[in-house]
């Protein structure tokens, strides 16, 4: 259908066709979820299927709606410069709004709520294309949508302590992966927010972020030889996420029970991630 029909639909304030078939409508969304035209990606088909998904549509379909979403994640998966990040990203995007729906009312089995989450984390961190914002074809934005993802699996009844300390690894993961360029559309900020999104749940204790912080610090603070490409590229992920880390414990509202003690972590960290900043007098160095 033309993307006046869609244009038609969403003046309609997104009421659900009647002179089509709900499986054919779903189908045709899908495939704009992976359109470099973002008016067809971003504009129509992701506001259509989070509305739809919100107003109750796909209750009685969620399971179905959420695994054709994960194997959105497959799709093209290794490229790198190609349109086909745009339907992993928005797949992922669609999939934390069917979790977030479960996480409302338990429309769906917490085995498989669990297998969306390892679909999810697989995909992120194999995920090579984390670029952002793409001239002419909108938001691409892999990283932050996985990190939307996980937060939405974090706010799961299905998950505790032990998977929420995966999903904790998973962020941690996603950040020291080796990366072509520094993020710079706020991924650090998803990422955290995801972070927080597990803090609040009180589920993991301070002696298993404790370690977790101090091997983001570690390579924080590292820096790569002057013949590289850039030497901040080894080490500017994590420095920019422990950053917006500490601005998130330190500002969020709902702050999670660990936040006093935790935060202190953080910023011993920062410390020892900027020792010419920490101290009296300090001046900045190349």
């Amino acid at each position: 259908m033309s993307g006046q029909y869609w244009k038609q639909v969403h003046h309609r304030g997104l009421a659900v066709p009647q002179d089509r078939p709900l499986e054919d409508l779903t189908a045709e969304l899908t495939r704009f979820l992976g359109d470099p035209d973002p008016e067809l990606r971003d504009g129509t088909a992701y506001p259509a299927l989070a509305t739809w998904i919100a107003r109750g549509v796909y209750d009685d379909l969620l399971i179905g709606l959420g695994d054709g979403m994960a194997a959105g994640l497959l799709a093209g998966l290794g490229e790198v410069g190609t349109d086909t990040v745009l339907r992993r990203s928005y797949s992922a995007r669609v999939l934390a709004e069917c979790l977030e729906r479960d996480n409302r009312l338990g429309l769906v089995p917490a085995g498989k709520v669990l297998e969306w989450g390892d679909r999810v984390a697989t995909w992120l961190l194999r995920e090579k294309d984390v670029r952002g914002f793409l001239p002419g074809k909108g938001w691409a934005h892999a990283v932050a949508h996985g990190a939307d993802a996980l937060a939405a699996l974090a706010r799961s009844p299905h998950l505790a302590m032990p998977e929420l300390t995966v999903v904790l690894d998973v962020v941690a993961d996603r950040v020291l992966l080796p990366v072509d360029h520094l993020f710079v559309n706020g991924e650090p900020d998803r990422l955290a927010l995801a972070t927080m999104t597990v803090l609040r749940r009180d589920e993991v204790p301070l002696r298993v972020l404790e370690p977790w912080i101090a091997r983001l610090a570690a390579a924080a603070s590292s820096r790569a030889t002057y013949d590289a490409r850039d030497p901040h590229l080894a080490g500017g992920n994590a420095e920019a996420f422990l950053r917006a880390l500490h601005l998130q414990l330190a500002l969020a509202p709902d702050p999670p029970e660990v936040r006093s003690d935790l935060l202190l972590v953080v910023v011993d960290a920062l410390r020892h991630t900027n020792p010419s900043l920490s101290q009296a007098g300090a001046s900045a160095t190349v």
